[in-house]
């Protein structure tokens, strides 16, 4: 860890829709200021990446032990003092919430976007369980961010050098912030 990480751990969630940049992001993030990165996609089942693969989107009951598996990870680092930052997609306002309760200080980073920019990206990656067919899936799932202040949203239609400099501006407005 580098000498910028806070004292008092916090945790800063990358979210967006699948293709938004959000892993891209949140290892920079991770990179720049100590945090312990944690890929989302890391936690989800083989039969759930089978299942999102064959073209077919996620129920909240195939999410739910997803949610649960990565509430677990964040709860033991929480316990050791560890700050991280989550690469997820925070589609549904439930499972955020659940995130806001682990004791850690909390700002979510939305990297957000027409459906158009996103869709490229998608079908430019490679080797990636995820195909751009189930954009359509993640845009309907993902609810808005009302009423919740710890929501920053980035434009993703802005330069990747763009929105690294002004997502970094955030979290480190937020560190400085929750120093002990």
């Amino acid at each position: 860890m580098n000498n910028s990480a806070p004292h008092n751990p916090v945790l800063i969630i990358s979210m967006g829709v699948s293709g938004c940049g959000k892993t891209t992001l949140a290892k920079q993030l991770a990179k720049t200021f100590g945090l312990i990165f944690l890929e989302a996609d890391d936690f989800h089942s083989a039969e759930n990446k089978a299942h999102m693969a064959s073209g077919k989107p996620l129920t909240d009951a195939m999410r739910e032990p997803w949610i649960a598996s990565m509430c677990d990870a964040l709860r033991a680092h929480r316990e050791k003092g560890e700050s991280c930052v989550l690469a997820y997609s925070g589609l549904r306002r439930a499972h955020r919430q659940r995130f806001r309760e682990l004791g850690y200080p909390t700002l979510f980073v939305h990297l957000a976007g027409p459906q158009e920019i996103i869709r490229r990206r998608m079908e430019a990656r490679a080797n990636h369980f995820m195909p751009a067919g189930l954009l359509d899936s993640q845009y309907a799932a993902l609810e808005a961010a009302v009423n919740e202040p710890d929501i920053i949203e980035v434009d993703v239609g802005q330069s990747i050098p763009k929105i690294q400099r002004q997502a970094m501006d955030l979290v480190r407005g937020f560190m400085q912030n929750n120093q002990s």
